[in-house]
C-alpha cells in the first residue's frame, strides 16, 4: 500500500501498489496532474516519472496559481 496525504486539504487515502508504478499514477488517483501539484515521496520531492514503492508515503502539494 501507498500512503497519500494531500496537504492543505483533508485528503488521506491509501492506494493500493501496482508494479512499475510512477508518481504522476498516485497524482491521477487523487486527482491530479503534474502540473496541477508537486510530490514528495518519503520527504524528498520527486518528478513525474520517478518510481514509487510499496509502503512509500506520498505527500501531496497543490500549486496555486492565479493573479
Amino acid at each position: 500500500m501507498i500512503k497519500i496525504k494531500v496537504i492543505g486539504r483533508k485528503i488521506e487515502k491509501e492506494l493500493e501498489y501496482q508494479e512499475g508504478m510512477k508518481v504522476k499514477d498516485v497524482l491521477r488517483a487523487v486527482g491530479f496532474n503534474t502540473e496541477s501539484a508537486i510530490a514528495k515521496v518519503n520527504g524528498k520531492v520527486a518528478l513525474e516519472d520517478d518510481p514509487v514503492k510499496d509502503n512509500d508515503y506520498v505527500e501531496i502539494i497543490p500549486v496555486v496559481s492565479g493573479g
